[in-house]
């Protein structure tokens, strides 16, 4: 025992030593830092008042689409498969029906002596409604064959009227047997000819001028080339070869490019994946309004044209900005 007890202690010692200069485990590798959020653009924030919300005005629709903004402090919309155009009143923020049959409508646009156009789907044509209700065909043949399903319309400073033309109003679009044009056009109707500007695009949608009319942008609605494109306005109001202004075709998010507006800045407001992208007049995003739902169209409104008002599937929806949209022709 009185030679077993320092043995002892000496095995001890070293086992303690041992266990003092041994190095420890290696810690676990830091968690990779999140990618930041890239911070809005200040060109962005500038189109808005301070802290300014996206507000839900109605909601309980089926597809709504193609908003206006008309005298009287209202605005009309349509709701494509619902075969009705609303009306939104700013005084009681109420809506109404204005329209029914309407002939399943997309795009609307106020047109001369208060009268209303329809870019009618299910109508194939663009159709004119007067201030008295009486409701006549602008166009719906190109050469003696029938649109296929205008879409969404704006007016030149010269009275002429440029319009889309996808196949969204046929039940099997390019493939329907009932399709008489071979593509989708850009058109300009002009005296009472129709003229067909563009069909490169494989589904033409929105559509509007920079403020100078100099220039004007096509959404095409194609899940395989998502994009705008701009083309040069001609002298006699034919259009130059366009490009690219802006491809989000990878882009995940929900949504096409579809309606689009230009504010007086000549930036560019363009529903799209994930909600509406803005563009500077140079081509460069400076961010994305994202609401509760994907908007599928857009337009400029109130009093003094600086509120933003969203067709959003199944909500409408509107935003203060610190600009105005581009003064329509009528």
């Amino acid at each position: 025992m009185t030679k077993a007890a320092p043995l002892l202690t000496l095995l001890l010692t070293l086992l303690l030593l041992a266990a003092c200069s041994s190095t420890p485990p290696a810690a676990p590798p830091p968690a990779p830092a999140s990618t930041p959020v890239p911070a809005p653009d200040p060109a962005f924030q500038a189109l808005f008042p301070p802290n300014a919300p996206i507000e839900k005005l109605a909601s309980g629709f089926q597809f709504i689409e193609g908003p206006v903004w008309l005298p009287g402090d209202r605005l009309l919309f349509s709701d494509i498969p619902a075969n009705v155009v609303n009306q939104w009143s700013a005084a009681d923020n109420s809506v109404k029906e204005f329209l029914r049959p309407s002939e399943n409508s997309n795009g609307l646009l106020a047109g001369p002596n208060n009268s209303l156009l329809l870019c009618q789907h299910s109508g194939r044509r663009i159709a004119m409604r007067s201030a008295s209700g009486v409701i006549t065909t602008l166009t719906d043949r190109f050469e003696g064959r029938k649109l296929n399903s205008p879409n969404d319309a704006v007016y030149h400073s010269d009275g002429s009227l440029y319009f889309t033309d996808p196949p969204y109003g046929l039940d099997k679009q390019d493939e329907d047997p009932g399709k008489e044009l071979a593509f989708n056009g850009v058109y300009r109707l002009a005296k009472g000819k129709l003229q067909l500007l563009s069909k490169d695009l494989s589904r033409p949608n929105g559509i509007a001028f920079s403020p100078d009319e100099k220039f004007l942008y096509v959404a095409n609605s194609d899940p395989a080339r998502k994009l705008w494109m701009r083309y040069p306005v001609l002298p006699d109001g034919a259009l130059g070869p366009g490009r690219v202004f802006a491809d989000v075709t990878a882009e995940k998010a929900d949504g096409l490019p579809d309606g689009l507006k230009v504010d007086e800045k000549g930036n560019l407001w363009a529903t799209g994946p994930g909600g509406v992208w803005v563009f500077s007049p140079e081509g460069k995003h400076l961010g994305t309004l994202q609401p509760a739902e994907v908007p599928a169209n857009l337009a400029f409104g109130g009093p003094d044209g600086k509120t933003l008002f969203l067709t959003a599937r199944t909500g409408l929806y509107r935003i203060a900005t610190a600009v105005a949209g581009k003064k329509a022709v009528y």
